[in-house]
């Protein structure tokens, strides 16, 4: 706790136990599937340990993925646009669908999926029975994942550590009596093997998988290698190696892939160049850099929301079946998972060689040739989301992956624009979903989620929000306005006039459907395409005032600038129903499922703003009526929605429903190992939960849309606690305490130079470096700006 705490926050008390309860995740049996192993990752190689007797540490690179990018535009697309734009306007919504799917579809209609590496298989002898004293344990400030026991009173360890500054995964396997430690290693992939070797060569054992990532034209090819050091003997019989009489043993992996480099030889040299580096350096050398490198960014938030007591001490998987009947006894289970969530973004997204890779629909970990939803970037929420935890909670070092990508979209989707929409004006368009080639074509084949051309809108809001935390106007220059300037140029050619405003369509509500209206042709059809469906007007919204800001802050002023000032003038504000909820479509359709996961006519209220309280009170009654709508007819249903809804109460200031939908999420989706499951934990891993449950606990903290707020949805079940590290935009370090439900004293540290304006709670008066709060202050860089209630 920082030295500032002392002044503010009447101690509380440490728990003492095996492990610190909020910050390692630790259990006393092994692995036993894929969702209950301790995933690591240096943001490009990622390594999942089981932790059995016969070790299997399923491994991963971000760039391996099924096939080549394959053109799959629709040469019908645009002789459809039209017609179904009139079918739609005049009402006839059955065939508009209809005509649109028959006829804008991708061809093939998905793009290429992330696919498994394999295994690196460990065998000691050692026989599950005899094993005592079990523990594994991976430890979120350090990054370092450690299996321990005793096997015929010798004590075993293993130490597993992906170091992004050597670039290679990096294992100790130890043992407490001398030369009682024996291990036959191999490399294991089921499929696509072009040769899976093991040698010897002074002593040091080498093991090399050659692959190809799928059975079609042009597969992404790659070769993995492990390098063996040990202090025992050493031998192979070509496929394993087995090192017998060892103290200890140190393993480096490295994998790389014709995605990055296009010959067997270029790929294999840098494989050699890391694995030789990191093999002289020796293995506590690469764990102190991983170490150094990990905890530099893991440790910069601290976060207290009380303590757990004797809850805290069990394993992580007996917390978590406990936690579903008790959980006010386990406030620390919140900040783990919190903890977890930035462990993930830090292990799943790094800079490294280009072009880096953000976190997929699975981060980075993935055990399956074909993963659900293809493990890709899905853009209707799942990307944004993964993203929505890294500024707030101090992490903007990861986002680059993410503009990286967008980089690569963008000469696809200058393609799809032209051949799908005839817009060759410099502007791009995405769909619902990409893939590593930055495929741009609808994907999938379904009414409900293909024909959303708003991808680029949406990932538009990521980028100016990265902006308006770090100030960075380097980055907003050279590489975010690029990418605003020709998403929004896409929609000033693709926007028809409907009605009085600038329209999409054929486009829809992510994934939700209505029933069709007596006069609307086929009634009772569920159909999900629409004219201009209300989360298409709040992300153009959002995207030209993106653009105006932009513009504004660099100087720019031309013709970009001054269209989206008039574009933004004509597109549909939000719509209140009869009910008093914010609409959904551009009628009062009957929704096909009240209850729908996705709250997509919500997102101007978040990660958007404008049907936030403190920007349109009419505007946020309209949208928390239409929350506790799909909450009461059983949303939430999904781990990512439910996290997407505590971000959502936390905007609305409604601390209780905020930490409401914190302990039903944790009574209902996490996974043994705490990944993010769909709809609990026997069902299918998705990482975007766990990044939009970090999001909404800093939410409830901390909001600086308007201003940096204080504690503005702090709930009564969290009456005392502190956080430190939380970042509001502006470039501002938050750290602060409260007790008793009410804050005894912030420090806001100024980065930039900001001007910063303050609100405490629900409006609480204080005084700011000892002097009443009048309103905004123009800060100094560096200057810490302490805020006590008056």
């Amino acid at each position: 706790m920082r030295p500032f705490y002392s002044a503010f926050v009447a101690a509380i008390p440490l728990v003492l136990g095996n492990f610190d309860a909020s910050h390692v995740s630790w259990y006393t049996t092994p692995a036993n599937n894929f969702t209950s192993t301790l995933p690591i990752g240096n943001g490009r190689l990622g390594a999942a340990i089981w932790g059995t007797a016969t070790e299997n540490v399923t491994l991963n690179e971000n760039s391996i993925w099924s096939g080549p990018f394959i053109n799959r535009v629709n040469p019908r697309s645009y002789d459809a646009l039209w017609p179904v734009r009139s079918l739609l306007a005049q009402g006839n919504m059955t065939e508009g669908n209809d005509v649109t799917l028959a006829n804008m579809v991708g061809i093939p209609d998905s793009p290429q999926s992330f696919s498994a590496l394999g295994s690196l298989v460990l065998d000691f002898g050692h026989d599950q029975a005899g094993i005592g004293n079990y523990t594994r344990y991976l430890d979120l400030r350090t990054g370092v994942a450690v299996v321990e026991y005793t096997y015929h009173e010798v004590h075993y360890r293993r130490e597993y550590v992906a170091s992004y500054p050597d670039g290679v995964v990096a294992v100790r396997l130890s043992s407490s009596q001398p030369g009682s430690l024996n291990v036959a290693s191999s490399l294991a992939r089921d499929r696509y093997v072009v040769s899976n070797q093991a040698a010897v060569s002074s002593d040091i054992g080498v093991l090399t998988l050659r692959a190809y990532s799928n059975n079609v034209s042009d597969p992404i090819q790659f070769t993995t290698e492990a390098r063996i050091v040990s202090d025992g003997r050493a031998t192979s019989n070509g496929v394993s190696l087995v090192v017998r009489n060892a103290s200890t043993v140190d393993i480096f992996i490295d994998t790389e892939t014709s995605y990055r480099y296009t010959t067997r030889e270029t790929r294999e040299a840098e494989i050699k160049d890391k694995l030789e580096t990191a093999s002289r350096s020796s293995f506590l050398t690469v764990k102190q850099n991983a170490i150094t490198d990990y905890s530099t960014l893991a440790q910069r938030v601290d976060l207290n929301l009380g303590s757990s007591g004797s809850a805290g001490n069990l394993p992580t998987d007996t917390r978590l079946v406990s936690y579903r009947t008790d959980p006010d006894s386990d406030p620390e289970l919140a900040v783990l998972m919190f903890h977890f969530g930035r462990h993930s973004l830090i292990a799943s997204s790094r800079a490294t060689e280009s072009p880096a890779l953000p976190a997929n629909l699975q981060g980075l970990w993935n055990q399956d040739f074909d993963p659900a939803w293809g493990g890709r970037f899905t853009i209707d929420i799942n990307l944004e989301m993964n993203y929505w935890p890294a500024e707030v909670t101090n992490l903007a070092d990861t986002f680059s992956p993410f503009i990286d990508l967008l980089d690569i979209v963008h000469g696809r989707g200058l393609d799809v624009a032209e051949s799908m929409y005839h817009c060759s004006n410099g502007g791009y368009v995405l769909h619902h979903n990409t893939d590593l080639w930055g495929d741009a074509a609808p994907v999938d084949n379904g009414t409900t989620w293909t024909m959303w051309p708003m991808g680029g809108a949406w990932l538009s809001a990521n980028l100016i929000e990265h902006y308006r935390f770090t100030r960075d106007e380097t980055i907003l220059r050279d590489r975010i306005w690029p990418l605003l300037q020709s998403a929004a140029r896409f929609y000033y050619c693709y926007l028809f006039p409907f009605k009085g405003y600038y329209s999409t369509g054929p486009s829809l509500s992510p994934e939700a459907s209505y029933i069709v209206p007596d006069d609307m042709t086929t009634a009772g059809n569920e159909e999900g395409i629409d004219i201009a469906p209300t989360m298409d007007n709040s992300l153009l919204h959002e995207l030209f005032q993106a653009v105006i800001e932009t513009c504004d802050v660099l100087g720019i002023n031309n013709t970009d600038c001054t269209t989206a000032a008039k574009y933004l003038s004509k597109i549909k504000p939000p719509q209140i129903g009869s009910s008093g909820r914010i609409l959904e479509w551009r009628l009062d359709y009957e929704e096909s499922d009240p209850g729908h996961r996705h709250m997509s006519p919500i997102v101007g209220l978040f990660p958007g703003d404008q049907l936030a309280p403190l920007d349109n009170e009419t505007l946020a009654t309209a949208a928390k009526a239409f929350l506790d709508w799909r909450i009461a007819h059983g949303s939430g249903s999904t781990g990512w929605s439910r996290t997407w809804t505590m971000n959502l109460y936390a905007r609305l200031f409604d601390g209780d429903q905020v930490w409401n939908h914190t302990q039903i999420y944790l009574q209902t989706f996490p996974s043994p190992n705490l990944w993010n499951t769909d709809s609990g934990p026997d069902t299918v891993f998705q990482i975007d939960g766990n990044f939009g449950f970090t999001s909404g606990i800093a939410e409830m903290l901390l909001q600086s849309y308007k201003v940096v707020h204080l504690l503005p949805a702090l709930p009564a079940a969290v009456p005392t606690g502190h956080v430190s590290g939380l970042v509001a935009r502006g470039n501002f370090i938050v750290d602060m305490a409260w007790l008793g439900g009410v804050l005894t004293g912030a420090n806001i540290t100024s980065q930039s130079g900001s001007t910063l304006d303050i609100r405490v709670q629900d409006g609480l008066d204080f005084t700011v470096n000892g002097e009443r709060y009048a309103g905004g202050i123009q800060t100094d860089a560096g200057k810490v700006y302490t805020v006590v209630p008056a």
